[in-house]
C-alpha cells in the first residue's frame, strides 16, 4: 500500500474545496490578521526575526501568519495542490514565505537549514507512521538550543467513531487506519470522496520520540475544546472554542508543548 499516494491524492483533492470555504475564510484572511490560535500563540512568543519550519503547512494559513509576527518562514507540505495555492496566497498577501513540496520524511533531500523554531499543528502527525523518524526529522531542523512548539488534537479524540458514540480506534499506534471519507471536515456536504490512511499516536510516544532527541518538555498543556469546528455534533460554548456535544467537558480535545532542543557539544 503507498499511503503516500493515496494521501497525497486526498489532500489533493481536498485543497481546491478548501481553499474557497467559509471554514478558512481565505478572503478575509488577505485582508490581513492571522489564522493562529491562542493556544498556540501563547507558546510562540516573540518571533521577531526568528527563523521558522513550518511542517505539514496545508496551504500556508498559519505559514503567512508565522511571518506576520516577524518571522521568516519556511513551510513544507506533501500536498502539490496545497503548495500551488500557498504560493498564491503568498503573493495576494506580499508574503515572502518559502514553500517546499515533499513528503516530510524526504525533507533532508530538499532542505540543508536549521531553524530557531520549528512549528507544527492541528491534523499532522495522524499522517505519518513512524513517529520515531518524525521527531528525528524535528530535531534535525532546530538549531541546537531552538525550539519545538506543537499543537495539535489529543490522541483520546481519534479513539472514537465520527458520531462520538463508541470507543472504535485504538489508543496506541495499532498499525494504519485505511479509510474513505465522504465531504471534508472544511465543508462536510461537500460533493467529494477521498481514501486516507492515518495512524494513532499516543500522548507518551510524541513526547518520548522527542526526549529521546535530546528536547526538553517545557511546556505540556491539553484542552476540553477544539478551536475549530472540525468534528461531528459539536457546540460553541465561546468564540471559536467547540466541544462535542454529548461529551460536554469531558473528552480532551487538543495538547500543545514547547520543546527546547539540548544544546549539543
Amino acid at each position: 500500500m503507498d499511503y503516500k499516494k493515496i494521501n497525497k491524492d486526498s489532500w489533493n483533492k481536498r485543497t481546491a474545496l478548501h481553499f474557497t470555504s467559509e471554514f478558512y475564510a481565505v478572503k478575509e484572511f488577505i485582508k490581513g490578521g492571522s489564522s493562529l490560535n491562542s493556544i498556540e500563540l501563547d507558546l510562540l512568543g516573540d518571533l521577531t526575526d526568528k527563523k521558522v519550519l513550518h511542517l505539514q503547512c496545508h496551504f500556508g494559513q498559519d505559514t503567512i501568519s508565522l511571518e506576520r509576527l516577524g518571522a521568516t518562514v519556511t513551510g513544507v507540505d506533501l500536498s502539490n495542490a496545497a503548495i500551488d495555492k500557498a504560493t498564491e496566497l503568498a503573493q495576494k498577501t506580499n508574503s515572502n514565505a518559502r514553500f517546499i513540496c515533499c513528503d516530510l520524511y524526504d525533507l533532508p533531500q530538499h532542505l540543508d537549514e536549521q531553524f530557531d523554531l520549528v512549528f507544527t499543528s492541528y491534523g499532522t502527525i495522524g499522517w505519518l507512521p513512524d513517529i520515531e523518524q518524525w521527531a528525528n526529522i524535528v530535531a534535525q531542523f532546530t538549531k541546537s538550543g531552538g525550539r519545538f512548539v506543537m499543537a495539535e488534537f489529543h490522541p483520546v479524540v481519534w479513539m472514537f467513531d465520527d458520531d462520538f458514540k463508541e470507543v472504535k480506534y485504538n489508543y496506541f499506534n495499532d498499525g494504519p487506519i485505511v479509510e474513505s471519507l465522504d465531504g471534508t471536515y472544511a465543508q462536510k456536504d461537500a460533493d467529494l470522496t477521498t481514501d486516507y490512511v492515518t495512524w494513532n499516536h499516543s500522548l507518551s510516544s510524541v513526547i518520548q520520540a522527542l526526549i529521546n532527541k535530546e528536547f526538553t518538555i517545557n511546556t505540556l498543556q491539553e484542552f476540553d475544546y477544539s478551536p475549530y469546528d472540525c468534528f461531528s455534533h459539536t457546540i460553541e460554548f465561546e468564540s471559536k472554542k467547540f466541544r462535542i456535544k454529548n461529551m460536554d467537558r469531558k473528552l480532551p480535545m487538543v495538547y500543545a508543548f514547547n520543546a527546547t532542543l539540548d544544546k549539543k557539544s
